[in-house]
């Protein structure tokens, strides 16, 4: 017996509270058979003014995790895609790989994370030089650093937007975040890469491959990707961007 809405894959995503963006965002990208089932991880809209407060607001996130895996677990997901990216940052390559384990240990299927997804769709593109942005203070862009140059890749540029609390991230405007792309973009970028889950920039990415001629990775179109992927749905689709469409 199967699901009759998601008879291909019941995706339990992890988002948290604050989010307004991930939720449209994996809906849209979502094929036929597959059903995405949303458990909130419990986090306080925090005012980040500094480095420590940044980080201290994304550790109260990673504390709540396995409460919502808990509960989303109740409707027998069989995967699990990560909808907040900062903390599977964290600690590079092994911090990453530690995140992963804790979250399938806890829930007994596997999940996607924005900085593992976001890694294959580099090497799907088949690219080494990036420039990324995000929404984060620059402690946090300091760890961003580290898992992509520990991956193999050289980062040449980020910017950070230093938003000041949560669900700020969802107002950053398309011209705002327009006019980064531009300041990131060079003969010495292959590829520009945008993380925070909060950040909308699903269908500007896809626009700027069009106008740079080169890979956009939006974290949520990455993350989504690499969900289906990851469990056998090789759907394409036009209008996220060449990865839903060619990988």
């Amino acid at each position: 017996m199967t699901d009759v809405q998601g008879w291909r894959r019941l995706f339990g995503v992890l988002g948290p509270s604050t989010n307004t963006i991930v939720q449209p965002d994996f809906d849209a990208m979502r094929p036929p058979g597959v059903t995405n089932h949303y458990s909130r991880i419990f986090t306080p809209d925090s005012q980040a003014v500094s480095n420590e407060t940044f980080l201290a607001g994304t550790q109260k996130i990673a504390d709540n995790v396995l409460a919502a895996v808990e509960s989303v677990m109740t409707c027998h997901p069989q995967y699990l895609v990560m909808g907040m990216s900062a903390i599977t940052f964290y600690g590079g390559v092994e911090g990453n790989a530690a995140f992963e384990r804790k979250v399938s240990d806890a829930s007994g299927v596997n999940v996607s994370t924005g900085a593992a997804a976001t890694r294959a769709a580099l090497e799907a593109y088949g690219v080494r030089r990036l420039a990324f942005l995000s929404p984060y203070f620059p402690a946090a862009n300091t760890e961003v650093r580290r898992y992509y140059e520990e991956s193999g890749f050289t980062v040449v540029r980020d910017v950070c937007l230093q938003c000041p609390c949560w669900t700020q991230i969802a107002q950053v405007p398309t011209e705002r975040l327009r006019e980064v792309i531009l300041e990131l973009d060079g003969d010495d970028v292959d590829a520009i890469v945008q993380v925070g889950t909060n950040l909308s920039m699903v269908q500007l990415a896809a626009a700027a491959e069009l106008f740079l001629g080169k890979p956009v990775i939006a974290i949520n179109t990455a993350t989504y990707w690499h969900a289906l992927r990851h469990n056998g749905i090789s759907d394409q689709m036009t209008g996220f961007g060449r990865l839903l469409a060619e990988f």
